[in-house]
């Protein structure tokens, strides 16, 4: 797995075997992710969506803690995934970093609790299914506006956004701040300690 440039997030590039058949790949193993992330996977719920193409998703987010890590692959189609760092108090603070996750290349992204998710369906049919360190829980959740300026996502030219109106009403990036919305940094960090030492203390390090 190699880390992406926000603090808290990976991608996973797997080897890709193919032949007359088809093709095989592991989009997951535990001993590769406890050791890029220092943590377990552990998963409470396990989503899959199917959007249109511009079917813009997000930016969602959950309180921490507990917060909810996500870990994120396209089965069918391609989605240009973005993860947003919704931190205060983050040295990456309002940063996002997009990765384009598709059928051909399989690449999976993780992103710690905390970190805000979104994606854009690029193809007619995309399938996006994610695995959750929680289960969904509504009085939790947020989300801030994906089209905010002040975020300046660079979603694909040419392509019109289709929002849900949830995520049409949600609230730019300074208003959620304001209300006290979003997850502190530090409460982020000191979760994910814990969380990397009830790890080590289940592998027996």
């Amino acid at each position: 797995m190699r880390q992406l440039g926000i603090p808290g997030a990976w991608v996973q590039e797997p080897k890709v075997l193919t032949d007359p058949r088809g093709g095989f790949h592991e989009w997951f193993r535990e001993a590769d992710f406890a050791t890029a992330t220092g943590r377990d996977l552990r998963l409470a719920q396990a989503n899959c969506s199917v959007s249109v193409r511009g079917t813009l998703r997000g930016v969602h987010f959950a309180d921490v803690p507990p917060g909810q890590a996500k870990y994120v692959k396209c089965v069918s189609g391609a989605v240009l995934d973005v993860v947003v760092d919704l931190r205060v108090g983050s040295p990456a603070f309002g940063r996002w970093e997009a990765v384009r996750l598709d059928d051909r290349d399989h690449a999976s992204v993780f992103l710690s609790e905390g970190l805000g998710h979104a994606f854009m369906a690029l193809t007619d049919q995309a399938t996006v299914v994610y695995l959750c360190s929680e289960g969904y829980a509504p009085a939790r959740e947020h989300g801030v506006h994906p089209l905010d300026p002040a975020l300046g996502i660079e979603w694909p030219a040419g392509v019109e956004p289709l929002l849900s109106a949830k995520d049409a009403a949600a609230p730019s990036l300074g208003e959620a701040r304001e209300r006290g919305l979003l997850p502190s940094y530090g409460d982020c960090l000191a979760y994910g300690e814990r969380l990397s030492r009830t790890s080590s203390a289940r592998s027996g390090g």
